[in-house]
């Protein structure tokens, strides 16, 4: 009975510091393309912590060109205090039920299926779900802008250029596959498709 009674005050510790995340990636951690907030909710909870360490402590948000990435390192730095506000507000949003994106326009299913298939799917899972084990995060539901400017931010070095990031440097290189925007955009609708259909 006590483990039920640390879980559930767990859950609610995580539901209170998620109240003010919640004016970005809305109420149910399923994100704002408007306010580039990402979808958040059903994400990895070791990918969800790791990267708000990250914000924390200066590994990721702090590149001049990164806007966005400057507004969450503020904003993790002042409402996550320490690793157990990290820790409860990560599994807290990590049960939250999954978001899933419509594929946008038209792609080539064939070439963005090949090219995710030959390039992400190792690692990101055969459907964008993610893969925990390998510390790879669930692609499906993310909302194109947010890939989009998260594959340029590698691309370009405004993410994952820190020595100490090791996933963000593998990430940094797999950025530059893809050949042109048209892949990226087939390759994205290809990840929309294959997470609405789980």
């Amino acid at each position: 009975m006590a483990c039920l009674v640390s879980v559930g005050a767990w859950a609610a510790t995580g539901q209170q510091v998620y109240a003010t995340c919640a004016a970005c990636h809305g109420t149910r951690a399923e994100g704002n393309p408007t306010l580039g907030a990402p979808a958040l909710a059903g994400q990895h909870v070791s990918y969800l912590q790791r990267q708000l360490l990250n914000f924390r402590t200066g590994l990721r948000g702090t590149h001049k060109d990164d806007a966005y990435g400057a507004q969450m390192r503020a904003g993790s730095q002042a409402t996550l205090p320490d690793e157990k506000a990290i820790a409860a507000v990560a599994s807290y949003i990590a049960a939250l039920p999954r978001t899933n994106v419509k594929p946008a326009g038209k792609f080539d299913a064939r070439n963005g299926n090949n090219l995710y298939q030959g390039k992400c799917g190792a690692c990101h899972g055969g459907q964008a779900e993610g893969n925990e084990s390998l510390s790879a995060p669930r692609l499906a539901g993310l909302d194109a802008a947010y890939i989009k400017r998260q594959h340029r931010n590698f691309g370009k070095g405004l993410r994952g250029a820190q020595p100490q990031d090791r996933y963000g440097r593998q990430m940094a290189l797999m950025a530059t596959t893809l050949a042109s925007e048209r892949d990226l955009d087939d390759v994205i609708g290809h990840i929309h498709a294959a997470g609405s259909a789980r």
